[in-house]
């Protein structure tokens, strides 16, 4: 039960204005009409004084709002398909959810979806006003729930698709936990050993006044660097780091680092394959959610992630509004493998173009699983034979002087 304010016309037409008890804004707009007034708008009633809104609004200024996580997103898709499978209303659905989120930000976005419903908007139009929350696809994806009927199952849907998204971003997110440790770790160790231990072996080095290898002159020399110009090389780190992060937002540069991130070595492939089942994924849900596929191909190009790939699937678009079939639209994209495209061309004979996508995307998805559960794997011998290297470096620079200093006191 909340407490809303309203303004409203009465039967003689004068603008009346109030407050009313009521577990939503539809309860209250009922309320109204039953005594005779109409309602023109109607509010949560929030109460206090100006200056408590001001430190309010100090206060979240200052301190943020608490954020809306893709795990708020799984839930919400997750609860509206059990509450509408149920016959729940949508207005009545939402008003629950608001009252059982933990989330303040996330109650606020509902209640704005509410107020959206109340003024006569369709839940796809609501959720378009929030991009930075629903995505194209998400949005795309409920409008044909409520054209077909179907919304309750695209909820369930877009549970199911956002869970394999959380799924592949924990598995990657710990598969680079150790390497990441390692190799800040070694950056670290090199820069203590460069800016500390080195200058003080190169001091003892030089009251011997004797011929050094050229492996120890190096790393002096390179020690020497760093002490001296530090500050520089971290600026330049900083404006390299900065000015590469500006690159990768232009249009070239975006889709050129998009298109290199599937040739990385080790990781590539996982990127690329993570990718087309996204890819793949995408245009079976929208398939069996009944979308016209020249339209499946716009929304599921928004939705890839990926300036190349996206451009492929525009390919793919343009070449099916040509009339070409979508298995001479994917050869001709080349970013499929040959089973790939079997599938596909199996899937447009039989006409189950939904059930062969959602097959090629299981099959991408269990090779992005195995690959990232191995990619630690393939990770550390890289690291190991880094760190060896690393280690064999310091160690002759470091300890080859000193033997040989030790030979020349022995043979004296």
């Amino acid at each position: 039960m909340g407490v809303f304010s309203y303004k409203g016309r009465n039967r003689r037409g004068d603008l009346v204005t109030g407050t009313l008890d009521g577990n939503d804004s539809g309860v209250v707009a009922d309320l109204l009409l039953n005594s005779g007034i109409t309602p023109v708008e109607i509010s949560v009633f929030r109460g206090g004084s100006r200056a408590a809104d001001s430190r309010s609004g100090w206060f979240k200024r200052t301190w943020g709002e608490q954020p809306i996580t893709p795990l708020d997103l799984m839930l919400f898709s997750r609860q509206m398909y059990t509450l509408l499978k149920a016959g729940v209303p949508i207005l009545r659905s939402l008003a629950g959810l608001q009252e059982s989120t933990p989330n303040p930000s996330f109650a606020a976005l509902l209640q704005d979806l509410r107020e959206s419903l109340d003024s006569g908007r369709e839940l796809s139009a609501a959720l378009r006003h929030h991009p930075k929350v629903f995505s194209a696809f998400y949005v795309s994806m409920v409008q044909v729930g409520e054209m077909t009927g179907m919304l309750d199952e695209t909820f369930m849907r877009l549970y199911n698709y956002l869970d394999f998204e959380r799924d592949m971003r924990d598995r990657i997110r710990s598969a680079m936990r150790y390497p990441s440790f390692v190799v800040v770790a070694m950056a670290v160790a090199i820069v203590v050993i460069n800016l500390f231990v080195i200058p003080a072996f190169a001091k003892v080095y030089a009251g011997f006044h004797a011929e050094l290898p050229m492996i120890t002159k190096l790393l002096i020399g390179f020690s020497g660097f760093m002490v001296q110009y530090w500050l520089l090389m971290v600026g330049v780190v900083v404006a390299a780091a900065l000015g590469f992060r500006y690159y990768i937002h232009t249009v070239e540069g975006r889709f050129k680092w998009d298109r290199y991130k599937f040739e990385l070595p080790v990781v590539g492939s996982i990127i690329k394959k993570a990718t087309l089942a996204r890819f793949s994924r995408s245009l079976a849900l929208s398939f069996k959610s009944g979308i016209p596929i020249i339209q499946g191909m716009n929304v599921v190009g928004m939705v890839v992630d990926n300036e190349f790939m996206r451009s492929r699937v525009e390919q793919m678009r343009d070449g099916i509004e040509r009339g070409e079939s979508i298995l001479r639209a994917a050869a001709a994209a080349q970013v499929f493998s040959s089973v790939v495209l079997q599938m596909i061309a199996v899937g447009e004979e039989t006409g189950d173009m939904d059930g062969l996508m959602f097959e090629v995307a299981d099959m991408y998805e269990r090779e992005v699983k195995y690959e990232v559960e191995n990619l630690s794997a393939k990770i550390e011998p890289i690291l190991i034979v880094a760190l060896g290297i690393l280690v064999l470096i310091l160690a002759l620079g470091v300890f080859l002087p000193m033997w040989d200093l030790g030979k020349a006191a022995m043979h004296s």
